[in-house]
This record gives C-alpha cells, sequence and structure tokens, in this order.
C-alpha cells in the first residue's frame, strides 16, 4: 500500500480540504484529487463526501481514520529508531520573527544544511501574529516567534529571551539624566507593529503615565524601525543585541529610562502531526544553536 496516498489521506481529513492539502504538500489539487482515488479504488470504498461543504468523512473514513494516523506513526517512528535525519525529504516551511533574523538564523541554516542533506526549507518572515496563524492553519510546520503558541495541538521549546533597551539617534537632544516614560512621549516612540505584545505593552504603559499625546511610528519591520532610529525620527526601543553594535559604532545612544517593556520570548513552535517529524528534530537544532548564541 502507497505510504503517500494514507498520508494524503490524513492531511486532506484534518484539513477538510484538498486545496489546502495541496498547498501543505507543494503539489497540485489534481494530485491530491488523484492519489484519494487511487487509494478509494484500492481499498474499494469511497473516504470522503465531495458533495459536502466542507468536504468531509464518510462513515468508513471515520472508521479508516485511526487506523491510517497509526501507520503514518510507526512509519515516523520507524524513521527516528534510524537516527539518520538524512533521511527527511521534501520541504520544511518555516516561519520566522525578524529578530531571530537578525541573530542566530545564518548559522541555525548553515547547521540545518549539514544535518538535513535532502530537505529544502521555504522561509517566512512576518509578526507573530500572522505566524501563529499560519502554523496553526498548517500552512507552516515550524515557527520562531514570540511565544509559547497556547494550544494544545502544539508543541513550544523554549529559544531565547531579548532584553529591550530604549535608544535614539545622538542628533536628538536628549538629556543625561534617567527620563520617565511622559519625558520620551515628547518624541515619535518608534516601535514594533500594533498587532503585537510589544506594541500592547508599551501603548499601554505610556496611557497609564497620562502620555496622552505620544505618537507611535510602529512597523514590522526591524531593519525599518532600526533605521528610522538612526536617522533621528524618535526614540526607540529595540533588542539589545541589536541595539548595542550600533551604539558602540556611535549610531544611537543609549536612553536612560525607568522603565523598559518585557524581554521578548522566543519559542520553537510547532504542531504534533504524523510526519512532522522533520519539524521536531528543527526545533531541537534551533534551541542548540540559539542557547550558542546566547552565551556568546
Amino acid at each position: 500500500m502507497n505510504l503517500k496516498r494514507i498520508e494524503t489521506f490524513v492531511i486532506v481529513a484534518t484539513l477538510r480540504s484538498f486545496r489546502k492539502a495541496a498547498e501543505q504538500q507543494f503539489t497540485t489539487q489534481p494530485a491530491i484529487s488523484s492519489r484519494i482515488a487511487s487509494l478509494e479504488k484500492e481499498l474499494g470504498v469511497t473516504l470522503f463526501d465531495r458533495d459536502a461543504s466542507p468536504i468531509s468523512l464518510t462513515t468508513k473514513g471515520r472508521e479508516l481514520l485511526p487506523f491510517a494516523e497509526k501507520m503514518l506513526m510507526s512509519a515516523e517512528q520507524f524513521q527516528k529508531r534510524a537516527e539518520n535525519t538524512a533521511l527527511f525529504t521534501g520541504t520544511l516551511r518555516l516561519g520566522i520573527s525578524e529578530t531571530v533574523v537578525h541573530t542566530w538564523l545564518t548559522e541555525f541554516l548553515r547547521r540545518f544544511n549539514d544535518k538535513f542533506p535532502r530537505l529544502d526549507i521555504d522561509i517566512t518572515v512576518d509578526v507573530t501574529s500572522n505566524l501563529r496563524h499560519d502554523l496553526l492553519d498548517r500552512t507552516l510546520d515550524l515557527a520562531f516567534l514570540m511565544g509559547p503558541v497556547s494550544e494544545p495541538s502544539v508543541t513550544n521549546l523554549p529559544l531565547c529571551r531579548y532584553p529591550l533597551q530604549w535608544v535614539a539617534s545622538p542628533e536628538i537632544a536628549l538629556p543625561d539624566h534617567t527620563l520617565t516614560v511622559a519625558d520620551l512621549a515628547q518624541w515619535p516612540i518608534i516601535t514594533y507593529a500594533r498587532n503585537t505584545q510589544p506594541f500592547g505593552e508599551i501603548k499601554q504603559h505610556f496611557d497609564h503615565a497620562d502620555a496622552a499625546s505620544v505618537r507611535f511610528f510602529t512597523s514590522s519591520s526591524l531593519s525599518a524601525c532600526l533605521r528610522m532610529t538612526v536617522d533621528g525620527l524618535g526614540v526607540a526601543t529595540l533588542p539589545a543585541t541589536i541595539a548595542d553594535p550600533e551604539i558602540q559604532s556611535g549610531r544611537l545612544r543609549a536612553v536612560s529610562c525607568e522603565w523598559a517593556p518585557s524581554p521578548l520570548g522566543f519559542t520553537a513552535s510547532y504542531l504534533r502531526a504524523p510526519f512532522n517529524g522533520a519539524s521536531e528534530e528543527a526545533a531541537k537544532l534551533a534551541m542548540d544553536v540559539a542557547e550558542a548564541h546566547s552565551q556568546n
């Protein structure tokens, strides 16, 4: 029996969509339909009610689904027992927060290339809210994001924590003493996009400080935030690991403030699902790389 057809059956049953299954398997919808039709012909049963919206399993399909899942789990355990990550093939769809891009992503990709020589990688850089949605929608296999993702179906492995630091261009005439949040409100605050946890915390703190006149320049791009800050458009809160090189070069200066946002905590998050062993192994590799980066 063709294991690929069994895998396709489980994916379509889970996503309840031939189109989404095709996207997840990097193939076409007709190819998915053909696999299911071939499996149905081989078994002599109808697995899906194609007239339903969304498509649903038939009675026989519901009966067979647990057995198909067990077959895939057994195949994955067989592969794990071999302890040979070179057996992983296909494409790993990886979502990444931009902070990781600017820190240890390159080292992770070097080690990924050595450990998974037959596995392609497709990278999406986005804000955590979008990465979380795509992970749960199964259009991503693994995500390095501000976590954890509080869903029973998701495994979260801790990666790293980045303290945030207030910084500004030396061109801005800031006093040398420790400032209050209300003091900072005299300048535009450059920070993360509005649909992120850091922005929510910063906005709430300025609201509590009665700094109603504050203006926010927000962006989903960390590079854009850094550039706006270097160019003197306002005061920013950036990960210290990003800001420190700019401070040492003289392009930015540290700003002493009585309050700083909470550190950013990142996790490697993936769905517990059959044939998702590559995501688990890549997440463990990311833990090793992130830990080495933190120590250095």
